[in-house]
């Protein structure tokens, strides 16, 4: 699969002379970083070779990501061309989660209620996996207050490279490190989804449809996004492209 840091290092290996592919789930993230093939598949987060039940539909997937090897000698994102698996049809998820209104409406009230909410689901899903993606900003999964609390307060820094409050070590400087505060907030939420009775594995757009749609975390993210803008920075606007997918962004592209 490719993620943005794998679709950047693609390009590194393929310098040192090894042809490189991959399978992309995330458009935006792929089109940030420039991989030198990519595969852009439309199936749930979580399974790149889109049905788990059927072996001849994920050789297909790789046959067209390996095939790209042979047709795309320049930087290329091509589309997954083929039927969709029933996973990965519209209408196929709806968020069955009830976040229901907050007593402190200020966005960082907002933002922990509603991760106050999920961390029972959340719990459940690494409990049952025996993994998570939660920690690349260096917060480990009970640090998910602090986190919320982190992003949230980025919309009132004086400068987007001001380091953030906390007892935390941040695996990484900022603003960089909203990238990774954000990544850390939507593997959270995603993985509050998973842990719902009878619910499907949401697709990118449906995820971001949730989200965006009139969660406290959306609207975090619409605040910070217009807070790296302000910031009339280089540094900045790529990280507004990476925490805020593009098409969804109130202030226009996000890149």
């Amino acid at each position: 699969m490719c993620t943005g840091a794998v679709g950047a290092l693609t390009n590194f290996i393929e310098r040192a002379g090894v042809a490189c592919t991959s399978i992309s789930l995330v458009r935006e993230q792929s089109e940030a970083v420039g991989p030198t093939r990519a595969l852009w598949v439309p199936f749930a987060l979580g399974r790149p070779l889109g049905s788990a039940e059927d072996p001849d539909f994920q050789k297909d997937v790789m046959r067209q990501a390996f095939g790209l090897l042979a047709t795309a000698p320049e930087p290329t994102i091509a589309d997954y061309a083929g039927p969709l698996p029933e996973e990965a049809g519209p209408g196929q998820w709806a968020c069955p989660l009830n976040l229901g209104p907050v007593v402190d409406d200020t966005l960082t009230g907002r933002l922990l209620a509603e991760v106050g909410r999920l961390k029972t689901w959340s719990a459940q899903t690494r409990a049952e996996r025996g993994r998570t993606l939660f920690g690349v900003s260096g917060a480990r999964p009970d640090q998910v207050d602090d986190v919320a609390r982190a992003l949230a307060s980025i919309p009132e820094l004086a400068t987007v490279t001001e380091s953030l409050a906390g007892d935390i070590e941040w695996a990484f400087d900022m603003p960089l490190l909203i990238r990774h505060l954000a990544d850390d907030l939507r593997t959270f939420y995603h993985e509050a989804i998973a842990a719902q009775p009878g619910s499907v594995a949401p697709n990118h757009d449906a995820l971001n449809d949730w989200i965006f749609g009139g969660t406290a975390l959306g609207d975090t993210l619409q605040a910070v996004a217009d807070r790296l803008t302000a910031a009339d920075d280089p540094m900045a606007s790529l990280v507004r492209g990476l925490v805020i997918p593009e098409g969804r962004y109130r202030g226009g592209s996000a890149f």
